[in-house]
């Protein structure tokens, strides 16, 4: 390494592994020494959540694993409350290599790994998960096969790679998610599910404004929105069991990436989060039909009923959307009662638009069924359109 860069992670001059202290005779910085840092060959993009306890081994495995490479480290953290930016942040001042990227009011792996790679200074950036489950030896691996590819995956199902970290659940949800995107989006690699890759910077950038920030695969995204072929290259990598803190993959991350695919399928014509909208809505039409029998088995009548099942219904549809469709724009505490009165007036516009545009295409000589199949579309656009705007406001 060259005499210029900052000590190693754990070296004899730290206070423990990852935090270097220097002695009072040596400079604070290279900077305050006139001296300027090595620029960067390899950014490596670690999105974190609750992750605090991995931070410093992370940062090891990735010095032994570079040696003799110059490299940064952005951590991109998503207000985790274990503390997991401020223990970033303490071993950047020590080290210029260690960067952290604090995201407040917006969550979510792709939108993470998206804003680490637009602010990564090196010509090749990699992607790797902040919970240790990935072999950071296999950054040296693929930054080795980089001259030859656009982009290298880090692939648990070739020859020398291992999903052994991956219980019966989660595996199972990763070879099924595998095998829908290779027959359905024609995917040739074997993981594109992987968590891990490495790609050219500029590459990103090109790609960036066609990624969605929602969801949990990245990688699947980047290689379904190049419309140039790519120089994919893959290399084995070893998938351990976590360690420390908990895992992020769970049924939400499978719905997920239904969303993904029906927004690949429909040539990006159709939103993840409309996706999401749609799914929250018929969830509400049961609830509304439930209560509404409820209430008329209870002797309430019909207007009633029908009332108390609206309200109900529009009151479930909020919340729902608030935790999933919105998630990364979620509005709690006070702010919640006026996004709700928002919420039921632009839903009730969107009922009345529903209505008027069944009964226009009705009276037009259509199909009683195709006139309310137009009139629903149009009020869930409406609404989603509106609530988008008015409700969770424009996406940060």
């Amino acid at each position: 390494m060259p005499d210029s860069a900052p000590a190693p992670f754990g070296s004899p001059s730290s206070r423990g592994p990852g935090i270097v202290r220097q002695s009072s005779a040596e400079p604070e910085s290279d900077a305050a020494a006139g001296v300027l840092p090595a620029v960067p060959r390899l950014s490596v993009i670690v999105p974190t959540f609750n992750e605090r306890g991995n931070v410093e081994r992370m940062l090891v495995g990735i010095d032994g694993a570079l040696k003799g490479v110059p490299y940064e480290v952005i951590f991109v953290d998503d207000d985790s409350p274990d503390g997991t930016a401020d223990t970033v942040r303490q071993i950047g001042e020590r080290d210029p290599r260690v960067r952290c990227i604090r995201r407040i009011g917006r969550r979510g792996l792709a939108g993470a790994c998206i804003e680490g790679m637009l602010a990564a200074q090196a010509p090749l950036v990699a992607v790797i998960d902040g919970d240790l489950q990935h072999d950071v030896n296999v950054l040296r691996t693929m930054l080795d096969r980089s001259p030859d590819a656009d982009l290298v995956v880090a692939s648990r199902y070739v020859d020398g790679g291992s999903a052994d970290g991956l219980n019966r659940r989660r595996g199972a949800m990763s070879r099924t998610a595998t095998g829908m995107a290779r027959r359905i989006l024609g995917i040739k690699t074997s993981d594109p599910m992987s968590g891990c890759f490495l790609i050219r910077r500029a590459l990103v950038e090109r790609l960036a404004p066609s990624l969605s920030p929602n969801g949990f695969k990245i990688l699947l995204d980047i290689m379904t929105a190049s419309k140039e072929p790519m120089r994919i290259v893959e290399v084995p990598m070893a998938f351990a069991a976590r360690d420390e803190g908990d895992s992020k993959l769970d049924s939400r991350t499978m719905l997920d990436f239904l969303t993904l695919l029906i927004f690949k399928v429909s040539g990006g014509a159709i939103s993840p989060r409309f996706v999401w909208f749609s799914a929250v809505g018929g969830a509400g039409l049961v609830l509304h039909l439930l209560m509404l029998k409820g209430g008329l088995l209870v002797g309430l009548g019909f207007a009633v009923a029908q009332s108390i099942a609206t309200i109900g219904a529009m009151t479930s549809n909020f919340a729902m959307n608030n935790v999933f469709t919105y998630r990364d724009r979620r509005v709690s505490g006070l702010a919640m009662l006026p996004a709700l009165l928002k919420f039921y007036l632009i839903c009730g516009a969107g009922a009345v638009a529903n209505v008027g545009v069944a009964s226009w295409v009705f009276e037009g000589g259509w199909r009683w069924w195709l006139a309310g199949v137009a009139g629903s579309i149009i009020g869930a656009v409406w609404n989603f359109a509106m609530t988008s705007l008015f409700v969770w406001g424009p996406s940060k």
